[in-house]
């Protein structure tokens, strides 16, 4: 009997050296994000701006981004002040979001300014002299104005140029786009899976990988060291029984402003020491104080939320490259202005990726290395 390649043999060869071949193609992008707050999704903003190719990664948990207030808003409402680069923050928000309505059919900016009760005669003269200051005079409104609905003995103070997101179809549209272009990956990201050498990831090669994970950056072994620190924030939404106006936000110790037809948003609150994964009820026993404060009517609660708020000491974004791997980056802390900061700053990342224009000193993840 002879032994030998027959010519079964050879074209069973053939087509299994083809399909290992068609196997193992790997799928090539210029960016993979991993992550799905506001880093990661106006950082894709930015991508698809400038044709870029990438995939996301989401996990399908919600983010702190994903159960945040959505409040865009210029002023720290405890002592009058602003902050650094707001107005160019709040006008670029306005043209970003007027890109994304370019593929998402929808704009979700809410034009229902901040209405900050007064506590005293003291804080209404402490805001109308601060509203002469050069750097507030475009946020303060001079005019005070009384809410028949909420208690407000001392008038209420109108924060210009404030607003809100539609958080649930921002990032309901923004995955459902995602998906229909076939760039979103349903799954957790596993590290030991990345190799940086060859810039590939499972049968992914990619060029720039973005690490966009608020507080589950933690578990990441290339920048877990990164100093952001966990603030856990609790709201709820409430079923009153008579409504507020729908054009307004109504700041106190926390904002409150209708979210649908039945339910309205209370919250957030801001705690450093109970950081366990469970809801926390002197939380919800302080909401429900702060809302009973200035809310007459009787109201039930309906849900109750929580989030971890990456934040940092310097109250700056963490943003830069690996100090060895240089495809790999962080975009990270946030903090309790994510709208804003991750909105103005993906575009500082892109820029510094893509055409080596440095990072500001405050926001790069080098302050840290001095």
């Amino acid at each position: 009997m002879k032994c030998g390649i027959t010519k079964f043999h050879l074209i069973f060869i053939q087509n299994l050296s083809i399909f290992t071949q068609v196997f193992f193609i790997m799928r090539k992008v210029d960016y993979i994000i991993v992550g799905d707050g506001y880093a990661a999704l106006f950082f894709a903003h930015q991508l698809i701006k400038h044709d870029q190719s990438f995939v996301i990664f989401s996990e399908g948990r919600k983010s702190a981004s994903q159960v945040s207030a959505g409040i865009i808003n210029p002023v720290v409402l405890k002592k009058f002040t602003t902050f650094w680069k707001a107005q160019e923050q709040i006008d670029f928000l306005k043209i970003t979001l007027q890109e994304i309505e370019s593929y998402t059919r929808k704009n979700y900016l809410i034009h229902a300014p901040i209405h900050r009760i007064f506590h005293d005669d003291n804080e209404q003269k402490l805001w109308l002299k601060k509203s002469d200051n050069e750097d507030l005079s475009a946020f303060l409104n001079k005019e005070f104005r009384h809410l028949d609905i909420v208690k407000n003995d001392f008038n209420t103070g109108k924060v210009d140029q404030s607003a809100r997101l539609d958080v649930s179809s921002f990032f309901n549209d923004l995955f459902s786009y995602f998906e229909n272009q076939s760039i979103l990956i349903k799954e957790k990201f596993e590290y030991a899976k990345l190799n940086p050498s060859a810039s590939t990831y499972k049968d992914i090669a990619f060029q720039h990988i973005i690490f966009c994970e608020g507080m589950g950056v933690k578990e990441n072994p290339y920048f877990s060291e990164i100093p952001v620190n966990p603030n856990k924030g609790h709201h709820i939404k409430v079923k009153l029984s008579k409504d507020i106006p729908e054009n307004i936000t109504i700041k106190k110790k926390h904002f409150l402003f209708p979210v649908n037809h039945d339910l309205y948003f209370y919250g957030g609150t801001y705690d450093r020491e109970q950081l366990h994964h469970h809801i926390d009820d002197s939380a919800v026993e302080q909401l429900v104080r702060g809302l009973s404060e200035f809310y007459p009517d009787d109201f039930e609660i309906g849900e109750v939320n929580f989030g971890f708020r990456p934040t940092v000491k310097d109250r700056r974004p963490i943003i830069g490259r690996h100090n060895e791997h240089e495809n790999l980056y962080v975009f990270n802390g946030l903090g309790a202005r994510g709208i804003l900061n991750g909105c103005y700053f993906s575009k500082s990342l892109y820029e510094f990726i893509e055409n080596n224009i440095p990072l500001h000193e405050e926001i790069s993840i080098n302050r840290f290395n001095k």
